[in-house]
């Protein structure tokens, strides 16, 4: 698969539960960016955040996406922020498909809500918090991805149907229904 699939979208949009999904079906490698980037630095993302600051971690960040939109061919699924830097969109776009699980902010709160390991919402109004977010990386997301897919209340079986449905309609992907006999 020339390229390979990129999933964007808010934290907690299930990014990593459906690329890695989608990835078995496929029969394609899978990666995180996130668990590239904790394994590049050493530690957890929200140590070096804390350590190092956000434009540290960024640049980090954009180094494996680069790296990895040009040797990984198979499925990546990205860090919420990932969007954030020109150069990102520009990789993620140009190097393989880009699909956009876009969430809303009060589904990503009622999946997330009691997750403590997510320092974006350990702050006095995640809600909120999750709003802001959504509000300034929406755009940023529909400007890098080739398809939106809304992720609603769908089973993540059904999320991958949907995603494959769209990369076949498109013919980024071959069709995986029609056999030869």
């Amino acid at each position: 698969m020339p390229g390979g699939i990129a999933l964007v979208g808010l934290p907690g949009s299930g990014k990593s539960t459906v690329g890695r999904q989608l990835a078995r079906r496929l029969g394609v490698p899978f990666a995180d960016s996130d668990h590239v980037i904790e394994q590049r630095l050493g530690c957890s993302i929200r140590e070096y955040f804390e350590r190092e600051g956000e434009d540290s971690f960024r640049d980090v960040e954009a180094a494996v996406i680069d790296e990895l939109t040009l040797n990984h061919h198979g499925v990546i699924a990205t860090g919420g922020g990932s969007v954030l830097r020109p150069a990102n969109r520009a990789h993620l776009h140009a190097r393989g498909q880009v699909v956009y699980l876009c969430s809303t902010p009060e589904e990503v709160f009622r999946r997330l809500r009691h997750d403590v390991n997510r320092p974006l919402l350990q702050v006095k109004d995640p809600l909120g918090r999750l709003r802001d977010l959504f509000a300034a990386r929406d755009p940023l997301y529909r400007e890098t991805a080739h398809f939106i897919v809304e992720t609603g209340r769908p089973s993540v079986a059904t999320l991958v149907n949907m995603i494959i449905m769209q990369l076949e309609l498109s013919g980024a992907l071959p069709s995986q229904s029609s056999s030869t006999s």
